[in-house]
C-alpha cells in the first residue's frame, strides 16, 4: 500500500489533537507524520498513536515534503498559509471557514459530495464544512435523494468545545464556582454558560441571524448544489463539552412515512439510528455521540402540522464527524481515487 506523508495544522489544538488521533486510530496509510503549530508550540511534544511526535513551527515548515496537509489553525492563519502549502504540492483539506464559500473550492461532507473532491485541482485545497452543517446534511442526505427537501427548520444545542479549549475551561471554573458559591467570570461568553443555554454563536449579522446560522444556510445550499432549499436556523450554545445536537423539522416534495425515513436513514453510511419510543429510546450528546464516530438520529416523526413535514432529533461529536473524521475521511477519499 502507498504511504503518504501528512501535516497537521493546528496539531495542539482540540481539533489538532482529535485529527492526529483519528489518524492512528482508522490506520490511515502515513509514512511520516508532522505536528505543526505556532511558533509558541514548537519543540513541545504531542501524542500520535503510542508515539510522541515534535511539533513544527509552521513559519518555518516545508509542505514540498507533504502529500496532505489537515489544516485547523483558525482562519486567518489558513488564509495566509494553506495557499502557500498548495503551492508547494499539499492538498490541504481546510477545517476552518477561510474557504468554504469560494466557488473555486470544493466544501465536502463525504457521504453527501464526495464526488466534489475532484474539484481540488483548481486550488489545491478542499473546505470542510462547519460541525453543525455536517451532522444534519448527513441524516438529511438520504430523505433528500428520496423525494426532496424544501425546507429545514432547525435549533441546535452545541457544546462549549465548538469555541475551544478555553470555553470548555470556563464551563469547568463557572461549575466550580457555582458549587462553591464564588463569583462567575465570563471572559469566553458574554454570559454565564454553566446551568444555562445562550441563543447566540459567531457574531450577529444585518439580517438578525448568527454568522453561524448563516453558515447553516450557505453551505446546505453549496453541500446539496441544490440554492432552492430554505433553512432557517437557530444556534444555541449549551453547557455541554461535546457533542452537538439538533432538533430538525424538514418540509419534503412528497410525503415520507416516519418508518419509510427510518428505514432510509438506517441503510446510510455514517448514520447509527436510535429510535425508540420509550424512556432513553433516542440518542445524547454524552451517552452516545461522545468520542464516537456516527451521526445519531432518533425522534423520527411525522409533522403534525404539516402534511409533508418530518421530524428528528440529530447527535454528533462535533470534534469528530463535525471537524477532524470529517477532514480525514475526505483524506480517505483523495487518496483512494484521485492522488
Amino acid at each position: 500500500m502507498k504511504k503518504y506523508d501528512v501535516a497537521v495544522v493546528g496539531a495542539t489544538g482540540a481539533v489538532g489533537e482529535q485529527m492526529l488521533s483519528i489518524l492512528a486510530q482508522r490506520k490511515f496509510p502515513v509514512n511520516n507524520v508532522y505536528a505543526v503549530a505556532s511558533s509558541r508550540s514548537a519543540g513541545k511534544k504531542v501524542s500520535f498513536g503510542d508515539a510522541e511526535i515534535e511539533v513544527h513551527d509552521l513559519t518555518k515548515f516545508d509542505f514540498s515534503k507533504t502529500h496532505i496537509g489537515l489544516f485547523s489553525p483558525g482562519a486567518s492563519i489558513s488564509k495566509e498559509y494553506a495557499p502557500k502549502a498548495a503551492a508547494q504540492g499539499c492538498v490541504v483539506v481546510d477545517n476552518t471557514s477561510q474557504f468554504r464559500y469560494e466557488d473555486d473550492i470544493p466544501l465536502v461532507v463525504p457521504e453527501v459530495n464526495a464526488h466534489q473532491i475532484a474539484n481540488y485541482k483548481t486550488r489545491g485545497i478542499i473546505a470542510n464544512p462547519n460541525c453543525s452543517t455536517i451532522q444534519m446534511l448527513v441524516a438529511l442526505k438520504p430523505l433528500q435523494d428520496a423525494v426532496g427537501i424544501e425546507r429545514i427548520n432547525v435549533a441546535t444545542y452545541q457544546a462549549v468545545s465548538g469555541t475551544g479549549k478555553e470555553a470548555i475551561d470556563e464551563l469547568d471554573q463557572q461549575c466550580r464556582a457555582i458549587f462553591n458559591n464564588e463569583p462567575i467570570k465570563c471572559d469566553v461568553y458574554p454570559k454565564q454558560i454553566a446551568f444555562n443555554a445562550l441563543p447566540h454563536i459567531d457574531m450577529f449579522m444585518e439580517n438578525g441571524y448568527t454568522k453561524e446560522e448563516m453558515k447553516m444556510v450557505w453551505e446546505t445550499q453549496k453541500i446539496m448544489e441544490d440554492d432552492s432549499i430554505l433553512v432557517n436556523p437557530t444556534t444555541v450554545r449549551i453547557p455541554v463539552k461535546y457533542g452537538h445536537s439538533e432538533a430538525v423539522h424538514i418540509e419534503l416534495k412528497e410525503k415520507l412515512t416516519a418508518q419509510k425515513a427510518r428505514d432510509l436513514l438506517a441503510a446510510a453510511p455514517g448514520i447509527v439510528v436510535i429510535d425508540e419510543h420509550k424512556d432513553g429510546g433516542y440518542p445524547t450528546a454524552v451517552s452516545e455521540g461522545e468520542g464516537t464516530d456516527p451521526v445519531y438520529v432518533g425522534r423520527i416523526r411525522e409533522d403534525i402540522s404539516h402534511p409533508r413535514g418530518l421530524n428528528m432529533w440529530v447527535v454528533s461529536d462535533n470534534l469528530r464527524k463535525g471537524a477532524a473524521l470529517n477532514s480525514i475521511q475526505i483524506a480517505e477519499v483523495l487518496i483512494k481515487n484521485h492522488i
